[in-house]
């Protein structure tokens, strides 16, 4: 009798008890999100490796220079293609081809150039070529810009010059390979076309090309008054504070019983006198205590050439032959925190001369090129409207 019922029922079609809302049977349930969408997941920790591990511990930090390794990856797409588009015949870029060029653009790999274009409309833009392709250049701003920044290369020509001169006083054979210097100008502040006027200062250096072609930049003069380095020059005007600068320690056995002044007076005894990088401190033996400080002093004086006072270490591995460095950098380095700080990953990492920066993290002095910098990053981070405003309100 019970089956019977349950047959009887199951054969009369279930009544909607709403007849204006659909038939719940019939009701798609595709449209419900039935995974938690990509922005709501929580993030997965970064795997530990040299690529993300900093080179120094959160603790010890400086929050401003690390800030400043993230503003030149923020900018790294305008500075390279301000770079390449400046050395095309007519500074422009078919679009498609740009978009296979991410080394030389300096876009993330695998990324559509045109989202990097887009965040600097003041500077770079696309446009219709009348061959009805599209194509990559520069803005009316930028070519102002650009001319600017020739003429502050121009203001500045014997200062660069100077500093060609004490890289080749302070290498091994007072002669560097011209690509080693031509790869590494932009943190000096040496501009495009140096190679072009090195004709120019004969009497200071001259282009010597060996039997494989390649070309070397070759010290003529020997200047006195140019082999005085950055420390030197500090110590005439504030002698303790170069004192600090470095610390060598002594090793000593607990059993003497040093007090802490001892101690510091036999540090600084082991510390001074430095050795001057412009001396002939490549042939000191590699591993001696004089070798290190003549290595060291390389760098500072080295960073001290730079416009923003800081390099990453590839930029200063490229003349480990010249400068007579060791694979032990890094250890060296650290072992003088009062004068260096690194910043970064373990992968890539960069060297700040402290001393070149306030309590802020602001560079003490800014050559006309740093400044012209600024400049250009305030507008890249500008965009239509804003630039209007600004312009309306003076």
């Amino acid at each position: 009798m019970v089956m019977a019922w349950r047959f009887f029922f199951l054969g009369i079609p279930l009544l909607n008890p709403n007849p204006k809302f659909p038939n719940p049977c019939s009701f798609s349930t595709s449209f419900l999100i039935t995974k938690t969408p990509k922005k709501h997941k929580p993030k997965r920790p970064k795997p530990d490796s040299p690529r993300t591990r900093p080179v120094t511990p959160d603790s010890n930090k400086i929050p401003q220079f690390e800030s400043l390794l993230d503003r030149d990856a923020t900018f790294r797409f305008l500075t390279k293609t301000k770079e390449f588009l400046s050395k095309q015949s007519e500074q422009i870029l078919p679009l498609d081809d740009a978009g296979k060029l991410h080394r030389e653009l300096g876009f993330p790999r695998g990324r559509k150039v045109a989202r990097s274009i887009a965040r600097h409309p003041l500077l770079v833009t696309t446009y219709r070529h009348s061959d009805n392709k599209i194509w990559l250049g520069f803005t009316d701003l930028m070519d102002q810009l650009l001319l600017e920044e020739k003429s502050i290369m121009e203001a500045v020509e014997e200062d660069r010059v100077t500093k060609i001169c004490k890289l080749l006083m302070m290498s091994k054979n007072k002669r560097i390979p011209l690509s080693k210097i031509y790869h590494k100008r932009l943190i000096f502040g040496i501009p495009e076309d140096f190679r072009d006027k090195i004709g120019k200062y004969t009497d200071y250096f001259r282009l010597v090309i060996e039997d494989d072609g390649k070309q070397v930049l070759e010290l003529v003069n020997w200047d006195p008054s140019l082999a005085v380095s950055a420390l030197e020059k500090e110590f005439l005007v504030n002698e303790d504070k170069v004192k600090k600068a470095f610390k060598f320690p002594v090793k000593y056995g607990k059993d003497l019983g040093l007090e802490e002044n001892d101690v510091k007076k036999l540090n600084l005894l082991n510390t001074l006198p430095l050795v001057s990088p412009y001396s002939d401190g490549w042939k000191l033996d590699l591993w001696s205590l004089e070798a290190e400080k003549y290595r060291v002093g390389i760098i500072h004086e080295f960073l001290s050439l730079t416009l923003e006072k800081r390099a990453l270490i590839h930029h200063i591995v490229e003349f480990k032959e010249e400068f007579s460095l060791t694979r032990q950098t890094y250890e060296m380095l650290k072992r003088q925190p009062r004068t260096f700080y690194l910043a970064g990953t373990e992968m890539n990492w960069a060297v700040f001369l402290k001393d070149g920066y306030d309590e802020n993290g602001n560079l003490i002095e800014k050559d006309p090129q740093v400044l012209f910098n600024e400049k250009l990053y305030k507008f890249a981070q500008m965009q239509d409207e804003e630039l209007s405003s600004e312009f309306g309100e003076k």
